[in-house]
């Protein structure tokens, strides 16, 4: 069902973004079609609406701003277990910077858990931490996201004990620098 709305929310974006350029001709359809008795400027008010909403039911369904794939961060070795996190991210150029991926919980202790968060170095100075991502489960989706435009972030993936203190720890730094010539 997932892929039938991205593609519908995506049809509806293209259709809506030509729109305004029909509509500034002034045809917005064929002679005879109803079309034609509308006055271009409603029309146009039209397409831009029908535009906002389409983009806003494809950001709701793919992740904003993920752009390169870093690929998978395991916490360190030395235990029977590990948690890995599959990483995309965002444009270091966004407003807003994310993290994205699948969080894996691959420890067969019981009571073990996978963990994984993202400190973000900020253009301005200064860091922040994004707060946690956990589970207990196969695999689940996680989202960090910055509060401001960044230089670098470090992803921390780790296990979680029955306490739910981070132990094995891995942190992965990432710079813009580094993923400058990756493909999208």
């Amino acid at each position: 069902m997932r892929k039938i709305t991205v593609i519908g929310g995506a049809l509806a974006f293209v259709l809506a973004a030509g729109l305004p350029a029909a509509a500034s001709t002034g045809f917005t359809g064929s002679i005879g079609s109803p079309e034609v008795a509308v006055p271009v400027a409603s029309t146009a008010s039209t397409a831009s609406t029908a535009s906002a909403a389409s983009v806003s039911a494809v950001r709701a369904v793919a992740p904003a701003g993920t752009k390169y794939h870093w690929g998978p961060v395991r916490s360190a070795a030395g235990h029977s277990g590990h948690a890995a996190a599959d990483v995309w991210v965002s444009d270091f150029s966004a407003e807003t910077f994310v993290v994205s991926g699948t969080l894996r919980d691959r420890d067969a202790h019981r009571g073990h858990c996978a963990y994984v968060r993202a400190r973000f170095h900020y253009a301005g100075g200064g860091t922040g931490w994004a707060r946690p991502s956990t589970t207990c489960r196969a695999s689940v989706p996680f989202r960090l996201s910055s509060d401001g435009e960044i230089t670098r972030v470090d992803v921390r993936v780790c296990l979680l004990d029955a306490g739910r203190v981070p132990f094995r720890c891995h942190v992965d730094p990432i710079k813009a620098e580094t993923i400058a010539g990756w493909p999208r």
